[in-house]
Formats: structure tokens, sequence, C-alpha cells
């Protein structure tokens, strides 16, 4: 299983764990339908770039658009597709990476999010932050450009992994 694969299915167990979805998430001015809207349409947007027809944005409640969504996903995305180069923002890559390094983190990252704004607790995983870690390796002086991260915020020194990493990427634990 992929990076992205294991990422998606727990957001889709946050998703369906999901009570409110007009409830204020951490992204400030989102609600948690909101950030189920900006998974979809950002993996939509790279996907059809790519050349994966998805078809029809899904319409309806948000978890029926997110599995119909990742069901067409799913279908789509094979190993040769996958194993397609193509120049990214950080130079030659694959679709597969790019699924896992920045897709998956930010599967990862909005979970916590939808976690938030519906009060579930959620917890990085090891495998969850050394991903984050080398994905911030990655993305360099760009992790703070307009519409990635906000300005990190300040957290406690003795403060566990989770928390540093969410304060890296401007949110509180």
């Amino acid at each position: 299983m992929t990076f992205f694969d294991d990422a998606a299915d727990r957001f889709s167990a946050t998703v369906s764990a999901t009570p409110d979805w007009s409830a204020a998430s951490p992204c400030e001015g989102w609600t948690a339908a909101d950030v189920v809207d900006h998974v979809v349409d950002t993996e939509r947007q790279f996907l059809e770039t790519h050349g994966a027809e998805l078809g029809a944005r899904p319409e309806g409640s948000p978890d029926t658009i997110w599995s119909a969504h990742l069901s067409a996903v799913r279908d789509r995305v094979t190993d040769d597709l996958r194993a397609r180069e193509y120049d990214g923002f950080f130079g030659r890559t694959t679709i597969g990476a790019t699924l896992d390094d920045f897709y998956g983190f930010d599967l990862v990252v909005h979970g916590w999010d939808l976690g938030s704004a519906s009060g579930q607790p959620t917890t990085f995983t090891d495998a969850d932050m050394d991903a984050m870690e080398q994905a911030f390796v990655g993305f360099g002086e760009h992790a703070y450009d307009e519409g990635v991260f906000k300005q990190p915020v300040d957290a406690p020194e003795d403060a566990d992994r989770q928390t540093k990493l969410l304060a890296r990427m401007g949110r509180r634990a």
C-alpha cells in the first residue's frame, strides 16, 4: 500500500466520523466541508492535468463527494500512471511520487484539520511525521508561500513531535 492510499484510508475514516460539516476548521475561514472540498479539488486538478479523467466532480454531502472522488482516483491511478514522469515544481518526478509526497502529506494534515473541526483526536503515526519532516525539506523556502502553510507558531520547548510539526505548519495542537 502506498503512503497516499494509507493516508486516504485514514482520511476516509475521519470523513465518515464527521458529524457537523459546518463546524469551523483550524484553516482560517474554512468549515469541515471546505476542507473536504479543498482536498477533492486539488487532487482532481493535479490528476486531470496529467491525463487521469475522473469524470464529473461528485455532488452531494461532503462524505458522499469524498467517497465518490476516492473511488474514481483509485480506479484510474494505475501503476503505469504512478510511474509517469513529468517536470514538477521541484524538478523531474513521477505522478506516484507527487501523490505520496505531496497529496499524501495533504491528506494527513487536512485529516488533522477535519478531526479538529469535529472534536476527533487525530494522532500522526511515526511514518506520517517522517514523511512530513522529509516534505518540509523538499518544500524549502516555498513551505510558507501563499496557500501552503501559515507562518509557524510557538510550541513549548518540551512539546511532543506532533505538536512541533503542527506548530511548524502554523497550527496549534
